[in-house]
């Protein structure tokens, strides 16, 4: 378990572990955001007519959040059972080896087959979120903890779209470097996603050798990655890390610091921990985490479904109105007309401003105006940007067509960062106990699944019929009126005070004490208990309950 850093001032982030899981994270957005800018291309070159494209590739995008949302709640329950770490590994071993056979899709079947079992096969977004929620109890510190994994997501965001809109069909692109390539001849989409597999390969493992274990019952277990992951460090004349941590504040390891083994391993714990008692739904589904998930699947349908409708949008040819093909201001079919080339730069601009915006703002929101206010306002801003996206495509003059466009993304892009870190704080706190938050996570994840695959398949089709009918603002509006309905719970949620932790009869404190042969003895003391995220001068005080 890491170590939380303490002070006078009080507890602070605990940064390594944090570290740790952000670069298992940053592969996933990478490797979905690298699909954006050329995903209208691939659909097209399967033979589909441009007019269908929108749809098959809602589909495309649907069926990866259906098979997510379905295998979601067990990866959890697995979480729960046998540990975070392993899921975790597992689910970026799986995603890694569907994106070569992704980027080698030559069919429309093919890509949609990988897509499902990428989906399936990965259950990481609700696991990192209930260790970040496990390593950071103190609501204080939850904020910048929570904006960690969004501002991953959005560096993720910068590097991917342009993976994929710079390196889709190189031999094209680049015929000097790869036009003699016959395999980029053939598989035109494969250098995105082989660049994609790098990164998660270097993700598996640093997760591997250096990431600990968060889940209580499971914390020490023998772990030969950490043990191959400290003879590295030591190789490189780094001191272990793990060897100095006599006493850690955290709620998850707050009644004895971990045991330090001596040469001969003699060390046994004094107690054993108890067995977790099966979360039961009752305990899941209270009237606080129903709201926050309505809340959190609302969010995720819109946005998801706006981010994978938008590069058809782009992608789809210019039209200039006039008297025969349009009739503002409902009936126009115009786009962007531009490839996965600019489609990639404009989304690493959008990436590497809400980087900026993730970094820097949304802590001082928070702090400032509170969670839940700053949730509504986000809520309340996504009906007014969809409203007014496609109208973009309007305007004549090609810089201000650009920068009506990304002033609205990056409008949108600031909702985004502020609406999901303060749900994911608002659903955690809604937690009754620490023992359900893998199970709650999972099931966090799975009903957003259904959002993220019921929002890009509604909005596809739906953009299907419109361009047919000269109103491509259909899609849009739609979105706009699901974000008008998502946002009504935001004004039932009430702020929680954070879920507690079970504790044994007799169970007691343990003290490092070190004597003079450097071998640990264990000293035991009674605990008080005290609130969950609580900030007092106490261990009982910061730490006792959550």
């Amino acid at each position: 378990m890491a170590g939380r850093k303490s002070s006078k001032n009080g507890p602070k982030l605990p940064v390594q572990q944090l570290a740790i899981l952000a670069v298992a994270r940053f592969a996933e957005p990478l490797a979905l955001t690298s699909v954006f800018p050329y995903l209208p291309e691939m659909i097209k070159s399967f033979g589909v007519d441009e007019k269908d494209v929108a749809k098959w590739a809602g589909l495309t995008g649907a069926i990866f959040s259906v098979s997510q949302s379905i295998t979601a709640v067990p990866w959890g329950k697995a979480s729960d059972r046998i540990g975070r770490k392993p899921i975790i590994l597992i689910g970026l071993v799986s995603t890694m080896i569907c994106f070569l056979a992704w980027g080698m899709s030559t069919s429309l079947s093919m890509a949609i087959t990988v897509r499902a079992i990428m989906g399936g096969g990965n259950g990481n977004v609700g696991i990192i979120r209930t260790m970040v929620a496990e390593l950071v109890p103190e609501k204080e510190l939850q904020p910048r903890a929570f904006s960690i994994m969004p501002l991953v997501w959005s560096l993720g965001s910068v590097f991917g779209p342009a993976f994929g809109g710079f390196f889709a069909r190189p031999a094209e692109h680049y015929p000097g470097l790869f036009g003699n390539i016959e395999f980029f001849k053939n598989y035109p989409f494969a250098l995105p996603n082989l660049m994609a597999c790098f990164v998660f390969f270097i993700s598996f493992m640093t997760g591997l050798l250096f990431l600990e274990e968060t889940l209580e019952g499971k914390r020490h277990r023998p772990d030969w990655g950490l043990a191959l992951g400290e003879k590295l460090k030591r190789s490189f004349g780094r001191p272990s890390s793990r060897k100095h941590r006599h006493r850690r504040q955290s709620f998850v390891d707050d009644e004895a610091s971990a045991p330090l083994l001596a040469p001969s391993g003699a060390y046994r714990p004094q107690h054993a921990l108890p067995k977790a008692q099966a979360a039961s739904y009752a305990e899941i589904f209270t009237n606080q985490t129903i709201i926050n998930l309505v809340s959190y699947t609302f969010l995720a349908l819109h946005s998801v479904a706006y981010d994978q409708v938008l590069p058809v949008f782009l992608n789809y040819p210019r039209q200039i109105p006039d008297g025969t093909n349009t009739h503002l201001p409902f009936r126009f079919s115009g786009g962007f007309g531009i490839g996965s080339n600019k489609i990639g730069t404009i989304y690493t601009i959008y990436g590497i401003t809400c980087g900026i915006i993730q970094f820097f703002l949304f802590p001082l929101f928070c702090a400032r105006f509170g969670v839940l206010n700053c949730y509504k306002a986000a809520a309340a801003t996504f009906p007014i940007v969809y409203l007014l996206t496609p109208f973009t495509a309007l305007i004549q003059h090609p810089t201000a067509r650009y920068a009506s466009l990304l002033a609205i993304m990056l409008v949108k892009g600031v909702a985004v960062i502020v609406a999901f870190p303060c749900t994911t704080i608002m659903l955690t706190n809604s937690a009754s106990s620490v023992r359900i938050l893998g199970t709650l996570n999972g099931f966090a994840t799975s009903f957003s699944g259904i959002g993220r695959a019921v929002g890009p398949a509604l909005t596809g089709a739906v953009m299907s019929v419109g361009v047919r009918h000269n109103m491509i603002i259909a899609p849009w509006w739609l979105l706009a009126a699901i974000a008008a309905v998502g946002a009504v719970p935001a004004w039932f949620i009430v702020e929680g005070e954070g879920p507690v932790r079970e504790e044994s009869e007799g169970e007691e404190e343990e003290e490092d004490e070190e004597d003079e042969r450097g071998l640990v003895k264990v000293a035991t003391e009674g605990e008080g208990e005290g609130g969950y995220g609580a900030v007092g001068g106490g261990r009982g005080e910061s730490v006792g309950r959550g």
